[in-house]
């Protein structure tokens, strides 16, 4: 019974796995072309549209990081602010802390503008 119900199940995945790949062909038709990177290359130069592509990946991992590194900054505020509220802090560590994180993140903007033109 066990090796009938296996043998049923094969041989409907093999019929399915053939729709799919008789269909598939169709699909492949519709995909869009990929997206060049911003400092397109002349066609054929694949070291240069590597080279664009690793740039712009790079770009947007500090970019990431720099939401990240924003949150971490504006979690630190609002908790030194709550402390404050709550008397277990005064008012001047929140004005201290919300003026070192506006410093920060002018200085984590600029590093991310200076990135973007050098590489």
């Amino acid at each position: 019974m066990l090796k009938r119900l296996r043998h049923t199940f094969f041989s409907q995945s093999l019929a399915l796995a053939a729709g799919l790949t008789l269909l598939s062909g169709n699909l492949y038709a519709a995909l869009p072309t990929a997206v060049a990177p911003s400092n397109a290359p002349k066609a054929g130069d694949w070291l240069t549209l590597i080279k664009g592509y690793a740039k712009d990946a790079g770009l947007v991992i500090g970019l990431v990081l720099a939401v990240v590194a924003f949150l971490w900054i504006a979690w630190i505020t609002i908790s030194k602010f709550n402390e404050a509220r709550t008397g277990r802090a005064e008012w001047g560590e929140v004005g201290l802390t919300a003026v070192i994180a506006a410093g920060v993140m002018i200085f984590i903007s600029y590093l991310l503008t200076e990135a973007s033109k050098v590489i």
